[in-house]
């Protein structure tokens, strides 16, 4: 099978690779749509010692089983693989599984490719009426539906009277921003540092997208979510949480650095961090696609596979205003 393969520091190539074998329980998908995500690309700068070169990047996939009695099933993959017996996994906390795997992190193999392959119970029917491009923004639109439930669980107030703030416009603030309306907020904010992407958000998304600056230094938020994780980010998240607020931590862009410990101390701040989402979490995002309350989900940007290479480039340079690029594998 083809498929795009990171084999150094900002080199990706289309190769001729093994077809996807199945192990026990597993089913082969046609890829048909999966999003480069922010942790693809920190891969793909050689930032993330766990993704080592070569490898078959991409996580966020949609696509039809071909093998087995499921034959035909249009699916979206959550990519989170756990063990199912754990007590993490027995509570219902399977991201925190002691033995989780992710496709595009050895052992397993991404999505950037024509076929995967993936256990039968990660998969969510996907309606006909769904495009599989929307349908594999389930992913990175769950890590945002798990950050918004969670804070919530420590907002002082409704959510409906909570002022939320979404610190980065990429697809998991985005995600994270639909998914806060959607359980309920009205008042949300996104800081976006990129203007061209801000001018997309507003138009297309519908959200109130703003510059770090734009903001005045008095105005404070009952929920900040960093959807970015770096040093300057985690700051602005300390600065902006009102007293008794929350600061829900998303992005693992940078590991130290930011926080306002004091601060956070003396005003009794909570902070939480939050990785990937629940399997709950993962079919509630899913359904929320398919009901329409995530709204249209048209801010993507579709290229062929082949291109995979320059797509990187150009998120690299700052030139893609849309929150995700979907990358759609060739089939005959």
């Amino acid at each position: 099978m083809k498929a795009l393969v990171y084999t150094g520091p900002k080199n990706l190539e289309i190769r001729d690779v093994a077809d996807a074998l199945p192990r026990e329980g597993e089913v082969v998908i046609r890829v048909e749509s999966v999003g480069i995500c922010g942790s693809d690309m920190h891969a793909y700068l050689g930032h993330d010692e766990r993704r080592p070169a070569p490898l078959i990047l991409g996580h966020e996939a949609a696509g039809t089983v071909v093998s087995g009695p499921q034959k035909g099933r249009r699916v979206t993959v959550n990519p989170l693989v756990t063990c199912m017996r754990c007590e993490a996994c027995r509570s219902g906390r399977e991201n925190l599984c002691t033995s989780r795997q992710i496709i595009s992190m050895p052992p397993r193999e991404g999505a950037f490719a024509q076929f995967v392959c993936m256990p039968e119970r990660n998969l969510v029917t996907v309606p006909d009426t769904i495009p599989v491009s929307k349908a594999a923004l389930a992913e990175p639109i769950a890590c945002g539906w798990h950050a918004v439930k969670k804070g919530r669980q420590s907002l002082a107030t409704d959510l409906a009277k909570s002022r939320v703030l979404i610190i980065g416009g990429g697809a998991i603030g985005v995600g994270a921003a639909l998914a806060a309306m959607a359980q309920g907020a009205i008042e949300i904010t996104v800081v976006e540092p990129n203007a061209p992407r801000r001018e997309f958000l507003a138009a297309r998304v519908h959200l109130n997208a703003v510059s770090a600056e734009d903001l005045k230094p008095d105005v404070l938020f009952d929920m900040v979510i960093d959807a970015v994780g770096y040093a300057a980010t985690r700051a602005d998240a300390s600065r902006r949480a009102r007293p008794g607020g929350v600061i829900v931590h998303i992005g693992l862009g940078q590991a130290e650095g930011g926080l306002d410990i004091r601060r956070m101390t003396l005003q009794e701040i909570t902070f939480i961090g939050t990785y990937t989402y629940a399997m709950a979490d993962f079919n509630e995002t899913a359904q929320a696609i398919f009901d329409g309350r995530l709204g249209t989900l048209d801010w993507v940007e579709e290229r062929p596979l082949e291109d995979g290479a320059a797509a990187f480039a150009s998120l690299l340079a700052g030139e893609v205003s849309a929150p995700k690029i979907i990358l759609r594998p060739h089939h005959q």
